[in-house]
């Protein structure tokens, strides 16, 4: 294997399904530990939209979790919880199965070491097949999380309740309200996994010539759960940064229509023009800290369960 080539990207062909399960493991993991930070995000991303006032004012990230809890107790803070595990979990799958298949086309082709533009390319083709796959899960989730005593008269109950009314009031098409943004946030991915990668080669040549000396193990084998917690925290500010708008405006587009069946925005470029004459550049990034709360150690933790789980999978092929 070339020096610093991920293990996902040399073993691509053998691996693809365990990249797949590992993939889902770390995107379980993740949602069970940070949530709650993921409904304070959501809240705050629509928080200044024109079509939903009944959103109390929320300071601050503290703020916010002290007011849920306040006034709806646990049970607000863990609005959407199903729906989340469930979009993250096979989220996360699709993605790492996508992700390394199409590396594997591209290391077909050229028979050696990838390029920082196949990774970009592989996570985009990865972020665009499991966009299309899981919308309805996001945007089911989304409206469970904006669910106040005060949002809406007829309240859902659950996930399959919300998917039922989705599809009674509004139809099919509903269910993708968001998939413009959610598309484009296949960049976030894509940044994310090629900062990922150039990064992990980085740090494994940095390794490999300090203990070189030592014969020590190449490879991946130099790595440890606190340097894959770095690398997944490093990548993701980076995309976070670049790819937040998308996110604000998927929110707001996503969210339950008013009484009347209106919904609050035509389309993305409603949502911009809105927020731009009302909101400013600040609109755009609201929910930013608890996004930065949430997502850098749920990065972190997520590449740290993955590459383990590679590893077990690994060291249990060889026993066998």
């Amino acid at each position: 294997m070339p020096l610093g080539t991920s293990p996902v990207v040399a073993e691509a062909e053998a691996w693809t399904w365990e990249n797949a399960a590992a993939g889902a493991a770390a995107g379980f993991a993740t949602v069970a530990a940070l949530h709650p930070l993921d409904v304070v995000r959501t809240r705050f991303q629509v928080s200044g939209g024109r079509g939903w006032s009944e959103v109390p004012p929320y300071r601050n990230t503290a703020h916010a979790v002290y007011t849920i809890t306040r006034s709806e107790g646990l049970r607000g803070l863990y609005a959407g919880f199903y729906p989340a595990v469930l979009g993250s979990t096979v989220s996360w799958g699709l993605y790492f199965f996508f992700y390394n298949r199409a590396k594997q086309r591209y290391l077909q082709r050229k028979n050696d070491q990838l390029h920082p533009v196949h990774h970009l390319i592989s996570a985009a083709e990865a972020g665009a097949l499991v966009s299309l796959f899981t919308n309805p899960i996001w945007l089911v989730k989304t409206r469970l999380q904006l669910q106040t005593a005060k949002h809406h008269t007829s309240q859902y109950s659950g996930f399959s309740d919300a998917l039922k009314t989705i599809l009674r009031e509004e139809g099919f098409l509903a269910l993708y309200r968001g998939i413009g943004p959610g598309l484009l946030l296949v960049t976030h991915g894509a940044i994310q996994f090629t900062a990922y990668e150039e990064l992990r080669k980085a740090m494994i040549f940095f390794k490999s010539a300090q203990s070189r000396a030592d014969d020590a193990g190449g490879g991946e084998s130099l790595l440890n759960s606190i340097d894959f917690a770095a690398l997944g925290a490093g990548s993701k500010v980076a995309a976070i940064l670049l790819t937040y708008p998308y996110q604000v405006i998927r929110a707001r587009l996503q969210q339950r229509p008013g009484t009347d069946g209106t919904p609050k925005y035509s389309n993305s470029w409603h949502v911009v023009k809105e927020t731009a004459k009302y909101e400013g550049v600040r609109g755009f990034y609201r929910g930013i800290t608890s996004n930065l709360l949430k997502n850098l150690p749920a990065a972190s933790l997520t590449f740290v369960v993955y590459e383990n789980v590679i590893k077990l999978f690994k060291a249990t092929k060889e026993k066998t």
